[in-house]
């Protein structure tokens, strides 16, 4: 790093920062608390040297000018060390003495990120405008043509189905030709979508699955949570709480060598098998695990050398079209398990899904397609891929789900969706709209992360450093000075706080449609929007 007072084409002032450090030296003690929670050090300790007037008695002679020394807190201004805006030292600091903000100029630090010829690779979700599904309403008020219900004096079945639904005589038929019927289960609406173990602190992960094993076993809410690619803990795989887990399978392959030998030492099977095509944060991209966070433990589950990158590749290796997939995966998969488990593939939501689903419509080895919109991620991705590629979730759903009802299939193929829902906080709202859309259950991740772990990412880009295992919250880390921060009973606490929160709002907005044994799954007449376009394109009611 050059002195400070030499000036070079790439040297950057605080002013062009997106965030810049607030620093009281009035409140400060120079604890050091700042300075040693930061995840980027974008602060240090320095000496400032201050010349000082003094005006003459009753200015007559010379003024004394006095040179003074100060310690204090000063911002670095490389690009490496930027501040992130996560606030962490104003967490930690006793008095109150130093805080970031959000310049409200454009910054420079955009131009210069790109040292060595690397383009720009962050975590967190996209940095893009409000949700679409944030501007629904819901119109139909069943008062007097309909039995209302009171979502606090009646019993709700707020329950939806994984897996292929056949009709009773194609379900006849299958048996007769197969000797076996596809498998359904029956869970919880709202589903913990993939976030793998290695992406995901130890802690965190185990909270996770602390919180889903008690909403089942203690408040028999049928939660389940998808692991995401990269495996799970040997120990997991081989208890009876591997029936509340989806395992994912996907072009990176990792983990799963360890899935199959604990196959025949598995007390339960598995609630579904996903194989992951696509994310629909990176659309075209795949996952990516930086050598950061591979360490020995994580490279064991994976079957890879520790201390290197893993990145998936976009597509399976082996699978060059829809058919081949469906031939090699899905039915693979399920004879893996004797037929007795769900096998559906997820998707990046595209102009093509349509062309995935026409697919799966053909082929009863499929139980469902997910379909992972746009506005979802928090994984390593680069910059450009995540803020100007993929497909918002809501009309690519409405596209299926038509498709479905053209096809009379609409009670048959489930659609499970996600990517976005609850981003700006709404999760029971934008959750209700996607399943009156067309979808049978939604996924979330990084709502789960803000509201059970205190994830500090926003789309202003404050923070987002999921990749870099620096989390400053130990969400996203597998070093242990950081993710001993988290506690994993608390955050299964906060689970099951957000479950049963989502529950009540869900009964409140399904309550006045007068439905109480079913999901409005595709109730389109229920919705409204300000939009008349956005109204067109969903195929709902257009209301100012």
């Amino acid at each position: 790093m050059p002195a400070r007072s030499a000036i070079t084409p790439s040297s950057l002032s605080v002013s062009e920062l997106p965030w810049q450090i607030d620093w009281n030296i009035d409140k400060c003690t120079l604890c050091g608390s700042c300075t040693s929670v930061c995840p980027v050090k974008a602060i240090e300790f320095a000496a400032f040297r201050k010349r000082i007037v003094e005006a003459p008695p009753k200015l007559i002679g010379k003024a004394k000018s006095t040179p003074s020394v100060f310690f204090g807190i000063r911002q670095k201004t490389s690009p490496a060390n930027a501040c992130i805006g996560c606030g962490m030292c104003n967490m930690v600091c006793p008095n109150n003495a130093i805080a970031p903000h959000k310049t409200d100029c454009a910054d420079s630090l955009r131009f210069h990120r790109d040292r060595g010829g690397q383009p720009r690779t962050r975590g967190g979700r996209r940095n893009s405008g409000d949700s679409i599904l944030d501007q629904i309403k819901f119109l139909r008020i069943s008062m007097l043509t309909d039995p209302a219900l009171d979502a606090g004096r009646h019993e709700f079945e707020l329950r939806t189905l994984i897996g292929r639904v056949l009709p009773p005589e194609k379900s006849l038929e299958v048996i007769r030709n197969n000797g076996w019927k596809p498998p359904v289960r029956e869970i919880y609406p709202l589903l913990i979508g993939g976030m793998s173990f290695g992406a995901l602190s130890p802690n965190m992960w185990e909270g996770l699955q602390m919180g889903v094993a008690y909403l089942n076993e203690e408040l028999g809410m049928p939660v389940r949570m998808s692991t995401g690619e990269g495996g799970c803990p040997p120990r997991l795989l081989r208890s009876r709480f591997l029936k509340y887990v989806i395992l994912q399978i996907a072009s990176g392959y990792f983990g799963w060598d360890e899935i199959i030998h604990a196959i025949p030492d598995m007390k339960e099977d598995p609630c579904a098998i996903e194989i992951k095509y696509g994310q629909g944060a990176k659309p075209g991209d795949g996952g990516l695990l930086q050598w950061h966070k591979v360490n020995q433990l994580i490279a064991a589950i994976r079957g890879v050398p520790p201390g290197v990158s893993l990145p998936s590749p976009p597509t399976h290796q082996t699978q060059y079209s829809i058919e081949e997939s469906v031939a090699k995966m899905i039915q693979s998969m399920s004879m893996a398990w004797g037929f007795r488990v769900p096998v559906y593939p997820k998707i990046s939501a595209t102009s093509t899904s349509l062309a995935v689903l026409n697919n799966l419509t053909r082929n009863e080895y499929a139980a469902a397609l997910a379909i992972d919109g746009e506005d979802g991620g928090t994984g390593a991705a680069y910059n450009v891929s995540m803020n100007h590629m993929g497909h918002p979730i809501a009309s690519n759903l409405r596209d299926c789900y038509q498709n479905l009802v053209k096809l009379g299939m609409q009670n048959e193929l489930p659609l499970i969706v996600g990517g976005g829902t609850g981003k700006n906080g709404n999760l029971a709202a934008n959750a209700a709209a996607l399943i009156m859309l067309g979808a049978s259950a939604v996924q979330i991740g990084k709502y789960v992360m803000q509201s059970a772990a205190g994830c500090l990412g926003s789309e202003s880009d404050r923070c987002n450093v999921c990749n870099l295992g620096i989390c400053p919250k130990g969400i996203t880390s597998q070093d242990p000075r950081l993710y001993r921060r988290l506690d994993p009973e608390l955050v299964a606490e906060r689970i099951v706080d957000l479950f049963v929160s989502f529950d009540t709002e869900l009964k409140k907005i399904v309550a006045p449609l007068g439905r109480s044994t079913s999901l409005p799954i595709g109730m389109s007449d229920a919705l409204g929007i300000a939009d008349k376009a956005a109204a067109d394109r969903l195929d709902i009611s257009y209301v100012v």
